[in-house]
Formats: C-alpha cells, structure tokens, sequence
C-alpha cells in the first residue's frame, strides 16, 4: 500500500520509526517485572514478619542463644562459615547484575558466562548451609531444642528454598541463553530473575547480621 492509502505495512526491526515504537511500549513497567516485584513485596511482608518473632523472642532472654547443654550460660554459633557463604553470594549478586549489564549491551556469550559462574555460587551457598546444618546438629541445635533453634532454622530455611528457587530461575534463563534467546531489547526474564536474586542476597546479609552479628 502507499503512503497516501492511510493504511502502513508491518515495520521492520531495524526501521528507526519501529524501534520508537518498540520503546515507547516498553516505556511502562513490564508486567513480569511487575509481577516479580509484587511478590518480592510479599516475601518481604514474609521475612519481617519472621525477624519481628525473632527480636521478640530475643528480648525475652537474659543470654542470647541459649545455651544447649546443662551447665553452659551461653551459646555462640561460628562465624567462619557464615563469613564464607555471605561472600560467596555477595559475589553471586554481582555476576548476576554482571549478566544483565552484558545482555543491555547485546552480548549474549558474555550473560551466558556470567549466569554460569552465578548459577555455581549458588549451588555452593546451598552445599555449604547443608554442610553448616550438619554440624549444628551434631552440636545439639535442633529446630525443636528451644526457641533459638526453631527460629534459626525457619529464618535460614526458608531463605534456602528462596536462594533454591533463585537457582532454577538462573538455570532456566541460562538454557535459554544458551538456545540463542534473548537480546538487548529483550531480556525482561533476564531482569526479573536478577532483581529476585538481589532481594535473595539482601535477606541474607540481614539474616547474618541478625545471628551471626547481634548474637
């Protein structure tokens, strides 16, 4: 058709005039972004609902944890393990806003790299929490020993099947990365499983600096 029809052909991706468009739609917020924010919001409705348990329960004892064997006045958990795991996904956070800096700019092989080296920061956070848990409980501190344990094992529980769900997203947006997906116009996948991973990282600095640190 011509121009004087009043009627205008599909645009092509490299046509200035279709990627205004494109922008221009774009130019609201995502709705999976928005999604992914809305719940992150309830997660953290969630997460603060458990600290408030946490302090209150806390507040209500002369030593802080309580000691787990007849004898002891106090109880301290390690620090070197936890000082590793929170720098391990200190670093995991920055690999992944590293994928999302490389697909902005339309390298697709260099988000790749980056999604892998994060996607294995996470599967060693979790190997080692595990490992963190095993030796916790051959210390004695079981979820159902007292107050503490119940609430420590809830608090770095629950935020284990958080940094577990964060290992799937990154896996999945990792195949389709590698399938060819994604590019830097599009990659909302791509940002809404890194916002979830931040939010994943900022609850455990607080969850560490909550036991580990206040202890």
């Amino acid at each position: 058709m011509t121009a004087r029809s009043g009627v205008v052909g599909p645009r092509r991706e490299d046509d200035p005039g279709a990627a205004h468009g494109a922008h221009g739609a774009e130019s609201g917020v995502n709705t999976a972004l928005l999604g992914m924010l809305l719940f992150i919001g309830s997660e953290a409705m969630f997460f603060a609902a458990l600290f408030g348990a946490y302090f209150n329960s806390r507040a209500q004892f002369q030593h802080w944890p309580p000691p787990i064997h007849p004898g002891e006045t106090e109880f301290h958990l390690d620090l070197v393990l936890p000082v590793i795991v929170t720098a391990i996904l200190v670093i995991s956070s920055l690999t992944m806003q590293w994928a999302v800096w490389r697909i902005r700019a339309g390298d697709r092989t260099g988000m790749n790299r980056a999604l892998i080296v994060t996607l294995l920061l996470g599967v060693v956070f979790l190997f080692l929490q595990v490992y963190d848990y095993a030796q916790l409980l051959g210390e004695g501190l079981r979820i159902n020993r007292d107050i503490f344990g119940t609430l420590f094992y809830t608090l770095t529980g629950f935020h284990g099947a958080h940094v577990f769900g964060g290992v799937v997203g990154i896996a999945v947006i990792l195949s389709r990365g590698l399938a060819g997906q994604f590019s830097a116009r599009h990659h909302v996948a791509v940002e809404a499983v890194s916002i979830y991973w931040h939010f994943v990282d900022v609850i455990w600095i607080l969850l560490f600096l909550t036991i580990y640190i206040l202890q």
